[in-house]
């Protein structure tokens, strides 16, 4: 392969892995950031107070090489101010950041192949690329013959369809004046910031796409995405962008049909969930968010979804009508306490 990025011109990369209790991983994260075809970068692990040998761990390594650095937090705070955290202590001679979380990886070329082409397409905010989540590639679903679209039809296309395409933290590049411009990269009161910050850059920018498999994101129990994956919290930050961002890149009656989607699609899910769910502070959580969003939680929309759920269920022979009723009447309770 020809690199357009010769070693003596390498722009500055500002590698972060925010990290708590990682030593599981944390080696083979490190690693995959020495094992880099790209040489000019600079790497910080940010360790949120970890009480395994994180620290340990990465201070071996930040001994060995100068462009490793380990900051620890002066107290414990959360997953995503540890972020903002991070973004905020980038170099500010860095052109580009390339999160990877602990209990990911990247693949040799990584960063190579992205920055190559961000710097030949200066309009280019995000770069992402085809990530590998155990044994399955993510992110697929763009024309592979263009590397790069305009941030508008990359948004569109999310609002409109159930793919999003700009990926994770670990997959993607970002210009980094694109992070200083913003006091606050990630909401952190989104679990899903990192998809809300896509939309915010791709108002004005374009997006770029490496169609090769270039990083490891690991789906396991104790990942952050484990919690998303039990309250569905992905619904609601569907939810959140497209009341935040949708009148941007959709039309009122797109707008309308895709709110109306969301809400039915979402309660559902929330009817699916009244005989299923056992989480605890499920209800609770999902009448926060909605709150928090401007809505509020309509146990008549929950009943109309329960129907339909009453109906599979009643196909059963297992459930009685008045153990469902009796499930039903206890879980809306506690709602409305």
């Amino acid at each position: 392969m020809t690199l357009l990025v010769k070693p003596n011109a390498q722009p500055l990369v500002s590698v972060l892995t925010p990290v708590y209790n990682g030593e599981s991983y944390l080696v083979e994260c490190i690693e995959s950031v020495l094992a880099q075809t790209y040489q000019n970068w600079e790497y910080y692990i940010f360790n949120n107070c970890s009480i395994d040998r994180t620290l340990e761990i990465a201070k071996s390594y930040a001994e060995k090489d100068s462009r490793i650095r380990v900051i620890t937090n002066s107290k414990f705070v959360g997953r995503l101010r540890n972020h903002n955290i991070a973004f905020r202590q980038m170099s500010s001679s860095s052109k580009y950041c390339k999160v990877v979380h602990a209990d990911d990886w990247l693949f040799p070329e990584c960063i190579m192949r992205m920055v190559e082409l961000a710097e030949a397409h200066p309009t280019l905010a995000i770069v992402g690329a085809y990530g590998l989540g155990n044994a399955h590639v993510f992110w697929v679903g763009l024309d592979d013959r263009r590397n790069v679209f305009s941030g508008r039809e990359i948004c569109r296309k999310t609002l409109l369809g159930d793919r999003y395409l700009c990926g994770s933290p670990t997959s993607m590049l970002i210009r980094s004046d694109e992070i200083r411009k913003r006091p606050a990269f990630y909401n952190e009161a989104n679990p899903h910031c990192d998809m809300e910050a896509c939309f915010d850059v791709l108002r004005e920018q374009d997006f770029g796409f490496v169609h090769q498999v270039l990083t490891y994101t690991r789906v396991h129990s104790e990942a952050a995405s484990a919690f998303s994956d039990r309250f569905n919290t992905y619904i609601l930050g569907s939810l959140e962008v497209l009341t935040k961002y949708g009148r941007t890149y959709l039309s009122d009656d797109e707008y309308d049909q895709q709110s109306k989607r969301w809400r039915n699609r979402y309660y559902k899910f929330l009817g699916s969930r009244v005989f299923r769910n056992r989480e605890k502070g499920f209800w609770e959580y999902h009448r926060k968010e909605l709150s928090r969003l401007g809505y509020s939680l309509s146990m008549g929309n929950v009943a109309k979804a329960v129907l339909v759920e009453v109906l599979d269920l009643a196909l059963n022979p297992l459930n009685t009508s008045k153990r469902i009723a009796s499930r039903l009447s206890h879980l809306l309770g506690n709602t409305t306490k």
